[in-house]
This record gives C-alpha cells, sequence and structure tokens, in this order.
C-alpha cells in the first residue's frame, strides 16, 4: 500500500465512524423527543396509542374530578370547543387550578381517548403562561400579552 492509500484509508475510516456517531444521536434524540400539542391538534390529527407527547392548554372550568387516593381526572382546552380528558396519578402542583395554564406529558391507551399524564407543569404566577401554549393561543386569536389566565377563560367565553 503507498502512502496516498494508507492517508485515503484513515481518512475514509475516520469519516466512517464520524457517520456512525452522528447516526446514533440522532436515533437517540428522535427516542426522547415529546411533541407538543394543543387539543385542536389532535381533533385534527390523532397520534397512535402508546406515543408518548405533551398536550398544553388550559384546565377546563368545572373538569377537575378527584378520584380515589392521589387520582385526578380534568380536562385540557384549548378556549374553543376543543378538549381532551386527563388522568393524573400523583401529587399536583401547588398552583395547579381550573382556568390556569397548564403543560402535562404522557400517552394516550389503545382503545381510549383519555390522555394519561405522568407529569403535570403549571404556570408560576397570574401573568404566566408556558410560551408554547401562549404563543399557540395567540395564533388563535385566544390570548393576548399581558392577560391572566382567568381573564382569557373569561373572554373565551365570551367569544363563544
Amino acid at each position: 500500500m503507498t502512502r496516498k492509500q494508507k492517508r485515503l484509508a484513515v481518512i475514509a475510516g475516520g469519516m466512517g465512524f464520524i457517520a456512525a456517531a452522528v447516526l446514533l444521536v440522532m436515533f437517540a434524540f428522535s427516542q426522547s423527543v415529546a411533541y407538543f400539542y394543543m387539543p385542536a391538534d389532535l381533533a385534527k390529527t390523532p397520534v397512535a396509542p402508546e406515543t408518548r407527547i405533551r398536550l398544553g392548554g388550559l384546565v377546563g372550568e368545572g373538569s377537575v374530578v378527584r378520584g380515589t387516593g392521589s387520582t385526578v381526572e380534568f380536562s385540557v382546552t384549548d378556549g374553543s370547543a376543543n378538549a381532551v380528558k386527563v388522568r393524573y396519578t400523583g401529587i399536583l402542583p401547588d398552583l395547579f387550578r381550573e382556568g390556569q395554564g397548564v403543560v402535562t406529558e404522557g400517552m394516550f391507551t389503545s382503545g381510549t381517548n383519555v390522555f394519561i399524564a405522568d407529569t403535570v407543569l403549571a404556570k408560576h404566577d397570574e401573568t404566566y403562561m408556558p410560551k408554547d401554549v401562549a404563543d399557540r393561543l395567540k395564533q388563535q386569536g385566544l390570548w393576548k400579552e399581558g392577560q391572566g389566565a382567568e381573564g382569557k377563560a373569561e373572554e373565551a367565553k365570551a367569544t363563544q
């Protein structure tokens, strides 16, 4: 083997190694990504059961039902007619309540339309709304900057 052939073999081996590393990283990221959905998105294009997603919106007024133990059922709405029933077992954040912004993470089980959440995140204070949720509500014309969730829920009811 000539010196030039050895150099090309080392370069080709290095490129192959880098390509394999990039493919492994991309595969690992695709396995851990949780996409963000609003109830209107799920009405248009349902996700496959057992697919891990994030669901965001507002906790529906009058929808919180406390079950046995630490199981809670509530609906997540985007302020329109779309709502998704959520079941969560665990301790809810202190600021969780009806009409407030929420992001849940979990999956739909096969055969049901109930979203089984394993994580529930609530807003921090009166003006905070998770950025993704606020952006989506702004796109739909249901959210105005500086507006608390209570005012947003009242405005959504008034526009219906």
